[in-house]
Formats: structure tokens, C-alpha cells, sequence
């Protein structure tokens, strides 16, 4: 089968999605707004939509990506500090990892260890100078950026070289009954589960929009083309239940 292409007229990793936005350049504020208002929800969506794999998975990512105790890391995308927390307990010093996140909401409701630093701000215009990273993770961020190229363009920049990334994210079986069954369990069950447990009623807003991303974002093996576009190196890619996907990859020393 062949690899999936890199749209060169779309940067976005989907198309536009009109039910929620009506314009592309809306499609940032209108995320930012809902991620603000979900915020004291999100975590608990989050365990949801990941089948529970949560604290292990991401743990087990993070090691396979490379990140090692000492190393300084960025956690993109950083929502209510899953990835992050288990970032600080990998590295073994919370000041060496930071956060970021375009979202105020969920920084103020993240949870992390003292000592973590956390940034408002997005992926596509990171606040940190060349090589400041030796690890950027992005946990299940990919599907809501504006630009994969200038987000990849800006995780290459403020890696030093030698420096790993591990991208988190989340995809559609190949299977035809395996995605009918992911497909009724987001859209059927995890709205009634929701239903129960959400305390804002923008939630169900949230668990709708998060399967239309991951229904329509990019293929795998398009966003290994995008990282080697971006000049990483020794790329690979892990499907995991055929649901969950692992990106990996190096910045080259010169």
C-alpha cells in the first residue's frame, strides 16, 4: 500500500471542520475557548477516550522515545499534565521539564509536581531559544495544531542536536470492524458516559469534536513524510491496538 502524501495545499492536520468554525483562522480562538471551558473535565475524557491505558502507556512512550534522567524537556500541548507528570518522574527533576499549552483553562488545571514550569503558549511559536531541549514530547496535541510544518519547524529548532521527540497520538483502526467498534464506543459510549460525569455542559461539545479530529486528522504515514520534512532523523512510527500512535524520531548532530 502506498504511503500516504502530505497535502501541499493544507499544513492543517485536517481539513477544516465547518460544524464548529466556520472559517479556518477562527478554527485556533474557537479550540483555545473550548478547551477553556472543558478544562475541569478534560482529564477525566481523557481516561475515557484511552481505554485506561493512561500513566502506563505514556510512561512506556516516553522510555521508548529516548528520555532519560537529566535530560531538559518540553511537554507541548501539555493540557492537564498527564504526559508532563510522567515526564518529571522519567527525567527525576521536575525544574527540568516544561510545559505548554494554548490554553489558560487547562494550565490552571493542570497537575503537575513543584517545580515544573508551565508556559502559555502554542506549538507553531515556541518561547524558548535554540537548542534549549535535549526531549519535546506532545501528548495527543497533533490533531489541533494550525500548521504542521511551522510546529514541526519549531520542535527542530529548540531541540539541541542529538535531541528526541516522542509524539503522542491517537488514529483510525485500519480494520473495517475494529473502527466500526472504536467508532460506536467514542460516539456511542463515551457521550453517555460523559452525560453522567461532566460538570460543564461544553463537555459533550469536547467529546464530539474529539473524534471528528481524530476521524478526519492526518495518516501516519503522513506525518512520518512531515517530520522528515522537517529535517528529523531515524523517523519511525508505532501503531499500537491500531488506535494509539507513537511518532519518533532525532534532530542530527551536524
Amino acid at each position: 500500500m502506498p504511503m500516504p502524501q502530505v497535502s501541499e495545499s493544507m499544513d492543517a492536520p485536517h481539513h477544516p471542520l465547518r460544524g464548529y468554525y466556520p472559517r479556518e483562522e477562527e478554527r485556533g480562538l474557537w479550540i483555545r475557548e473550548l478547551f477553556d471551558h472543558t478544562a475541569i473535565d478534560y482529564e477525566r475524557i481523557a481516561r475515557l477516550v484511552g481505554l485506561g491505558s493512561g500513566s502506563w502507556y505514556r510512561r512506556q512512550a516516553l522510555r521508548r522515545g529516548g528520555l532519560r534522567p537529566g535530560m531538559t524537556i518540553l511537554d507541548v500541548g501539555v493540557g492537564t499534565g498527564l504526559l508532563t507528570c510522567e515526564a518529571a518522574r522519567l527525567v527525576g527533576d521536575p525544574s527540568l521539564v516544561v510545559g505548554l499549552d494554548p490554553s489558560v483553562g487547562m494550565i490552571r488545571t493542570a497537575r503537575t509536581p513543584a517545580g515544573v514550569k508551565l508556559t502559555v503558549g502554542c506549538a507553531e511559536r515556541i518561547p524558548a531559544a535554540p537548542g534549549a531541549f535535549d526531549f519535546v514530547s506532545m501528548g495527543y496535541a497533533l490533531r489541533y495544531l494550525g500548521s504542521i510544518s511551522r510546529a514541526f519547524a519549531e520542535i527542530y529548532r529548540v531541540l539541541t542536536p542529538g535531541g528526541r521527540i516522542c509524539i503522542l497520538e491517537m488514529g483510525r483502526p485500519a480494520n473495517k470492524l475494529a473502527r466500526a467498534a472504536w467508532s460506536l464506543y467514542i460516539k456511542g459510549v463515551v457521550p453517555l458516559l460523559t452525560r453522567i460525569i461532566a460538570r460543564e455542559p461544553e463537555t459533550l461539545r469536547l467529546v464530539r469534536y474529539l473524534w471528528d479530529t481524530i476521524d478526519r486528522s492526518i495518516a501516519p504515514g503522513a506525518g512520518v513524510i512531515a517530520l522528515e520534512r522537517a529535517g528529523f532523523a531515524d523517523v519511525r512510527c508505532e501503531i499500537d491496538l491500531g488506535i494509539f500512535v507513537a511518532y519518533f524520531a532525532t534532530k542530527p548532530v551536524p
